[in-house]
């Protein structure tokens, strides 16, 4: 019994030593970081896991752009000439319009809540023989400053001259109430408010000449 037990020992080591002796041999192989040995990596990306959206992309509608539209026209022109820097003239080119609407309209109610008491009162009484008479403006107006100059009341005298359609026509004259071809003058003192220069009274028109003026209207 004891002499086959020496020869299975040694089978035995035999056996272990060869089995250590592969194992070394076989260490520069790499095994994949996380895997098991003899698995391969790919480079190509992997396939998304979604399948594409089956809806049409939505479509932008395009803007629309709005028509432009025609400046309104003015009633009046107010030509400041080479006065347009004194603070009186672009008082008078600011409130002419207003002005001139209620001649147009032969109603006086914007002068008498807007405008100081002696203008109203100086130009009023023509509104109302206006829509007595039936006269008619039609607009567009000119306005030409021809002057301006300051006087002892603290006022500026403005000088201007109106074309002849910026006066009232007679139907049943059949001819303009003011017959005037090369327009007739008129002179406002204006006057400095707390909410800038306003029409202050109507003034004599003496001296000024409107024979030479061009209108733009």
């Amino acid at each position: 019994m004891r002499r086959f037990a020496l020869p299975a020992v040694a089978v035995a080591g035999v056996l272990l030593l060869s089995a250590c002796s592969k194992d070394t041999n076989d260490g520069g192989r790499p095994v994949p970081v996380g895997g098991e040995s003899g698995t391969t990596t790919s480079s190509t990306p992997s396939a998304p896991s979604t399948a594409p959206s089956s809806e049409p992309p939505a479509t932008t509608a395009p803007a629309t752009t709005a028509k432009p539209t025609a400046p309104t026209a003015k009633q009046v022109i107010v030509q400041p000439g080479n006065f347009a820097s004194n603070p009186a003239v672009q008082g008078l080119v600011t409130s002419y319009p207003l002005y001139f609407q209620a001649l147009v309209t032969k109603d006086d109610t914007i002068l008498k809540k807007q405008f100081p008491s002696f203008f109203y009162a100086d130009v009023s009484q023509g509104i109302q023989d206006a829509k007595r008479n039936g006269w008619v403006m039609k607009p567009p107006g000119s306005v030409v400053v021809v002057g301006a100059k300051s006087t002892p009341d603290n006022t500026v005298a403005v000088q201007t001259c109106r074309s002849q359609t910026t006066q009232y026509w007679d139907p049943k004259a059949r001819n303009w109430t003011v017959v005037t071809p090369k327009g007739s003058p008129e002179v406002i003192e204006m006057i400095k408010t707390g909410i800038g220069w306003m029409p202050y009274r109507l003034a004599t028109s003496k001296g000024v000449n409107c024979a030479s003026v061009r209108y733009p209207a």
